[in-house]
């Protein structure tokens, strides 16, 4: 019999790089991650990792495996979903493990959770903070179990076959200006008026400087860049001085400062759309579709 632990183990390893971020990841002693993986070598009889300098890879072995493995632990976890659908309580019990871009924990979940407390006291909800892409990548690699995610109109957002994505609503995001600027008082802009403005962004790795960079993308230029920052508030405070302008999103973004002035930008409107993404095989986990619920109905 197959260790299911054993192939748990090794997908980690696959998927973080190292035995010991396997170990972080999953919860366990670098020690016990090792343990597992040796015993499924022994169980098949051929080597699943091999040292390379001071770390480890996948041996030829190890990779099929990780492959068949994934879609075995996939298999297992929704019988066990069904399972506990079929003899679900009213109320959902156990963990679920949610990551959600900044704003959605700011705006979304944060304020959702004295309720969910109050509504199904036995509901653990771990939350951490990931960008959209990286968000997918962690439920589909099983590492969460539902994921809040956006994407800019234009921008694609890549989900694997056996992860499914549901849209739930949009979010706009405005130019944010000093009040005293030349453009506070206007009912809208758009990016031809923004090429000379020194900017506040997020950094380049990140889905909003992406959108950021196809907005402007039918004007002669891109605009300058004078501030990186992955914190909105930090985009906030930069305006609030008068160092820069920025775009933020709606959604989570609270009363801004006296001395700062939201303006609806056009042509195009800067629109992301929010979804939700949950492996299929959890599917029908009582726990993942009652949070789904309440996400949606918060966003709504």
């Amino acid at each position: 019999m197959i260790d299911l632990a054993g192939i748990e183990a090794l997908v980690a390893v696959e998927r973080t790089g190292t035995v010991g971020a396997a170990a972080a990841d999953l919860g366990y002693t670098p020690s016990a991650v090792s343990q597992q993986v040796k015993r499924l070598e022994r169980t098949l009889g051929v080597p699943l990792l091999e040292r390379v300098g001071r770390g480890v890879t996948l041996t030829a072995h190890g990779r099929r495996l990780v492959e068949d493995g994934g879609e075995l632990l996939r298999s297992v976890e929704r019988v066990a979903a069904r399972a506990r659908s079929a003899g679900a309580s009213p109320t959902p019990t156990g963990q679920v493990r949610v990551v959600a871009f900044s704003t959605a924990v700011r705006g979304l979940l944060a304020p959702l959770l004295p309720a969910l407390a109050d509504e199904a006291p036995g509901l653990d909800v771990v939350v951490t903070e990931y960008d959209p892409w990286d968000a997918v990548a962690q439920v589909a690699a099983g590492s969460a179990d539902l994921g809040v995610v956006h994407a800019w109109r234009g921008i694609g957002l890549q989900v694997p076959l056996h992860v499914r994505y549901q849209e739930i609503g949009e979010d706009v995001a405005d130019l944010l200006v000093p009040a005293g600027h030349r453009l506070a008082s206007r009912e809208s802009v758009g990016p031809g008026d923004l090429l000379d403005e020194p900017w506040a962004s997020t950094f380049e790795d990140s889905i909003c400087y992406a959108w950021f960079v196809r907005m402007f993308g039918d004007q002669p230029r891109q605009p300058r860049i004078r501030y990186w920052a992955s914190e909105f508030a930090s985009h906030v405070a930069l305006v609030e001085a008068g160092a820069a302008v920025s775009l933020l999103p709606r959604l989570g973004r609270g009363a801004l400062p006296d001395g700062v002035v939201a303006v609806p930008v056009v042509d195009p409107v800067p629109l992301r759309t929010v979804g939700l993404v949950w492996r299929a095989s959890m599917g029908e986990s009582p726990a993942v579709s009652f949070l789904a619920d309440r996400i949606r109905s918060a966003l709504a």
